[in-house]
């Protein structure tokens, strides 16, 4: 059994806090004589001396300065646990499962998670960056509580979010743009295209025009941009990763007759809105503000 007590050990920290005695018991509301018995009994079990008086005023020995923070670490996990099953209490959910497709603005999923972070501070999250059928599938095998995806998989309700436009660029230095006219799909399909693989497991889709021979296939958005500016071949890209690039000129739209921009809607999706936790409907709530904020 262990000799002292997490109260004890509040009691301790009171003393130290206020000055003495008579002012932990009028701050903490017990009486002075419990306060004094509470420490003087810590300090026999643990044969230690913490305090010592000087004139009025208690004060901290060298033992009683480590074991304070010590205690002070322990007091805060104690506290931390009874915030934390006061959450679970009122059905906050221990850990959130949320799939979100990598062309969703990164400001505003960071925005929505970092106000998710301080509503539920013990929740926590996993969260995984899916393209295409990707997040889907993640839903339909019950691994996620949350899907921000392009397509609502069947048998779930989808609420509209927002609409992402993709556009077809280069680096500006690209011989597609040394034509200097209107492209068509001839002059794309000569050249290497850079596409982003469908991230699910299982049966995976196409999207968008794939028709030049010469075509890399790589797993991230990222990945992608990163090789579309060194000028290793064009690829569609989301505006909501690459506003930024082409503003600034790493990147260009490539002027073809027709086709360079297509428009793809995402969708909110729940895995179970009747059963979603307080964490899970806030995220969405905060994933709707942020889109609609920007």
């Amino acid at each position: 059994m262990h000799r002292s007590t997490l109260e004890q050990w509040r009691m301790f920290r009171a003393v130290v806090e206020h000055g003495g005695f008579a002012q932990a018991a009028e701050a903490i509301h017990k009486s002075q004589s419990s306060i004094n018995h509470a420490v003087h009994k810590l300090q026999s079990q643990l044969d230690l001396q913490l305090l010592e008086v000087v004139g009025r005023k208690a004060q901290l020995t060298d033992a009683g300065e480590l074991m304070l923070r010590r205690a002070e670490q322990l007091i805060e996990q104690a506290e931390q646990l009874e915030v934390i099953a006061g959450g679970l209490s009122r059905g906050n959910e221990p850990e959130l499962r949320v799939a979100i497709d990598e062309i969703f603005p990164q400001h505003c999923l960071a925005e929505a998670l970092a106000s998710l972070s301080t509503e539920f501070p013990y929740t926590r999250v996993e969260l995984v960056e899916s393209v295409l059928s990707g997040g889907s599938e993640r839903l339909l095998q019950g691994e996620v509580d949350l899907l921000v995806a392009g397509t609502v998989p069947p048998g779930f309700l989808g609420e509209p979010l927002m609409d992402v436009e993709f556009i077809a660029v280069s680096h500006p230095e690209h011989a597609l743009h040394s034509l200097d006219r209107a492209l068509n799909l001839q002059d794309l399909a000569a050249e290497r295209q850079i596409v982003v693989r469908d991230s699910a497991t299982g049966q995976r889709v196409d999207s968008g025009w794939l028709g030049a021979e010469q075509r890399w296939t790589v797993s991230h958005v990222a990945t992608s941009i990163a090789m579309i500016r060194r000028g290793m071949g064009f690829a569609w890209l989301p505006m909501t990763r690459i506003d930024q690039d082409l503003k600034n000129g790493q990147l260009r739209e490539l002027p073809l007759e027709r086709g360079s921009r297509r428009r793809v809607s995402l969708y909110l999706v729940y895995a179970d809105s009747d059963k979603a936790g307080p964490a899970t409907c806030r995220l969405g709530e905060l994933l709707t503000e942020q889109v609609q904020g920007s």
